[in-house]
């Protein structure tokens, strides 16, 4: 194998592409129109660096009646565009706008598909504490008795998959510089909260914002405290 490094970061490094990267790092897909929207250009040269960008492999893409949506490829693309975050230099913020959209984020926020964020750290902290959770390496393991706990709360913690992933990978949190969940396990949980409505996704961005709900159901089932 010998990977061709300079084609995926050529392809990374336009700032229309990046744009359009980072914006579907929260896991969720998004209509090319939309994608048009957050770098600023139109939609037919939203178009062409899109194809670019499936046929380098970063992202993939469903077709809804006339609409396609653009998602990305997988988990792998997204932990790069996390590394590229947390060694990137910070830059000025503009607008009261995008600070409150900062603030928001690094308090809750989805990675690709698992909860990342204070938040996120907090939880996966807490289920370490908890004693469910022990770190091995570079992932987690989960014993038997969070298992249990987590099984009987509603978490699909059984890989159907078998290894198709990792099962509980750790993530190097770029706001809070410390691990949080990943993997089938960190995707699990997550999906579950979303199920519960304890935490929802807001009208733009990736921030998320845990309900009310949330905020009691957390305290109740792990012994979590989130604050707004």
């Amino acid at each position: 194998m010998n990977p061709n490094v300079l084609k995926t970061a050529q392809l990374m490094g336009d700032p229309s592409r990046l744009a359009m990267l980072m914006s579907l790092l929260g896991g969720k897909a998004l209509p090319a129109s939309d994608l048009a929207r957050t770098s600023n250009i139109s939609p037919q040269t939203a178009s062409s660096h899109l194809a670019k960008l499936v046929a380098g492999g970063l992202l993939v893409h469903e077709s809804y009646g006339r609409h396609k949506y653009f998602r990305l490829a997988n988990q792998e693309v997204a932990h790069a565009l996390e590394a590229l975050l947390m060694i990137s230099p910070s830059k000025p913020i503009r607008s009261l706008r995008e600070s409150d959209e900062l603030k928001r984020m690094r308090h809750c926020r989805t990675c690709y598909d698992h909860l990342a964020g204070e938040v996120g750290v907090a939880l996966t902290d807490r289920l370490m504490n908890l004693g469910w959770l022990e770190e091995s390496g570079k992932n987690y393991v989960l014993n038997a008795e969070g298992t249990k706990r987590l099984h009987a709360w509603g978490a699909e913690t059984d890989d159907v998959a078998k290894k198709r992933r990792h099962y509980a990978r750790q993530c190097l949190d770029w706001s809070e510089r410390r691990h949080h969940l990943a993997g089938y396990l960190g995707a699990a949980i997550t999906k579950r909260l979303f199920e519960l409505k304890w935490i929802e996704r807001t009208p733009h961005g990736r921030a998320i914002l845990v309900t009310r709900e949330g905020i009691n159901g957390l305290y109740r089932e792990f012994g979590l405290q989130i604050t707004k």
